[in-house]
């Protein structure tokens, strides 16, 4: 293994073949992150073929997201064990066996069991692919590398509910999972064939006390938020605080003991960094806004505003679809201009959209719903890449593997935290209005009391979009301080 991981310090990044790398790399994420929304649509026929509660049905959700969680911090660690060879291609295994789990479970029990694997290998996915971007590209470079992976991000869960309902509509919902195991295969033989080995192996000490607490610290918080935002339990259901009290302390725990170590598993001394700290506290919001529009609007639209299913979905799609097209091309206008120019005019769209979301009613139309998510979706394709290019590219090499574990762990946080904290908001707003009108049980005042709630939601998501803007006043271009190359690093354009 010490064999196969080359120094990276002896890497000569001129005459690596890049692309064949992230062929491979997109092959595999599309089709990981595409099954993380895939089988949503799904739920309504998998609660009767297996005759178990819409709350039981959610753990496949609940249960992917909190795997997810626990596995992402830990790929710090495991990057210095594992090759990048070794680290994908073992990844995409893991996916590919609990996707035959999935397509074959004869019971819930296995399904369940089949989509926590699956949400293994997808959980050492994204950190080793961004990893690998850092380690294969010059900083004036990685913006439109960061932005094909963002198409590949936001693109493959945009169209899941739609290609999974053109699925069901034809086929078993056992074929959503046979269908996507062709490619996964295909993944392994083309990354078996033209994957290099760009990172070194190191074989850092393992600390299982770390290891530990991460899993208590971020498993909790996960666990606790997500469990709050199925609404199957309140804030003050124990299996909702206990939860989050023990990953709080566990994370602070955590944190402490990372700072002592001097092999950590997870190098929080990466928040002395100016760039990454602000980035890691506007991806957060950014993320929380996100989530939030993903769980309100088709809630709004279907019992507020009373459209169909077919209506919701596809007033949802464009802004998805756009959101991943145009990552490659702020990517790209990254690298030439820096982050400013995207960042600031992303988080200022984001406060106007979240202004109009804060004052829907039954007169919007659902043309403009398609625009407001749509505008919403291109403000955050502006922050979300080239923040984090940017707060990357302002760490030295052997950080890189420690700052992308926690940017993609915070991601996994915030959308649990944004999902449960957007929802008890709105749950609080509804039961505001209905308390104050003399028949809550019509359905007018059902369905209006859904928009004061909506509206309540999106007022909060307000506020946080502006602490948005104001730290994205401060974001400054960066470059790595120990950056070496082949050739000389030709400064980008300011």
């Amino acid at each position: 293994m010490n064999a196969s991981g080359s120094a990276v310090g002896q890497i000569d990044v001129k005459n690596i073949k890049r692309a064949p790398i992230m062929i491979s790399l997109i092959i595999g994420a599309f089709f990981a992150i595409l099954n993380e929304t895939l089988l949503n649509v799904a739920f309504t026929d998998l609660i009767s073929e297996f005759q178990v509660e819409a709350s039981t049905i959610q753990w496949l959700a609940t249960g992917f997201m909190l795997v997810v969680g626990i596995l992402v911090p830990v790929t710090a660690l495991l990057t210095g064990w594992f090759t990048t060879r070794q680290m994908f291609i073992g990844a995409m295994v893991v996916f590919t066996i609990g996707t035959i789990i999935c397509g074959i479970a004869p019971n819930f029990s296995t399904l369940l069991i089949g989509r926590l694997i699956q949400a293994g290998g997808t959980g050492l996915l994204m950190p080793v692919m961004m990893n690998t971007i850092l380690l294969i590209y010059p900083p004036h470079k990685r913006g439109g590398a960061m932005g094909t992976i963002g198409l590949v991000i936001m693109f493959a869960p945009a169209i899941g509910p739609t290609l999974s309902g053109v699925i069901l509509e034809a086929l078993n919902w056992r074929w959503l999972f046979f269908i996507v195991l062709p490619f996964a295969i295909f993944s392994i033989v083309f990354a078996s064939i033209y994957l290099k080995n760009v990172s070194e192996v190191t074989k850092p000490k393992v600390d299982y006390i770390s290891v530990i607490l991460s899993t208590l610290g971020f498993g909790g918080i996960v666990f606790g938020f997500s469990s709050a935002g199925e609404g199957s339990a309140g804030w003050t259901h124990p299996e909702v605080y206990i939860a989050v009290i023990v990953g709080i302390v566990s994370l602070i725990l955590f944190v402490i003991r990372q700072l002592k170590l001097e092999e950590p598993m997870l190098d929080v001394r990466v928040f002395k960094y100016p760039m990454f700290a602000i980035t890691a506290v506007l991806l957060i919001i950014t993320m929380m806004a996100l989530f939030s529009t993903i769980i309100l609007l088709p809630m709004l639209l279907r019992s507020g505003l009373a459209f169909t299913a077919f209506m919701t979905g596809l007033a949802l799609l464009p802004g998805g679809l756009i959101n991943g097209l145009i990552s490659p091309i702020t990517g790209r206008l990254f690298d030439k201009f820096g982050p400013r120019k995207l960042v600031i005019p992303g988080t200022i769209i984001l406060v106007i959209i979240m202004w109009f979301f804060s004052n829907v009613s039954k007169d919007t139309s659902i043309f403009t719903f398609i625009v407001l998510h749509t505008s919403l979706s291109i403000g955050i394709a502006m922050i979300m890449m080239p923040t984090q290019t940017n707060a990357l590219n302002e760490l030295t090499r052997k950080h890189y593997s420690h700052g992308t574990a926690i940017l993609n762990t915070l991601q996994q946080v915030a959308a649990a935290i944004g999902v449960a904290l957007f929802i008890s908001i709105m749950s609080s707003g509804q039961s505001r209005y209905l308390s104050g009108v003399s028949d809550p049980s019509s359905a007018d005042e059902v369905a209006n009391s859904m928009i004061a709630g909506v509206q309540t939601a999106f007022t909060v998501g307000l506020v946080f979009a502006v602490i948005g803007l104001i730290l994205a006043l401060f974001i400054k271009r960066t470059v790595a301080p120990d950056y070496e190359e082949s050739e000389p690093v030709q400064k980008p354009l300011h």
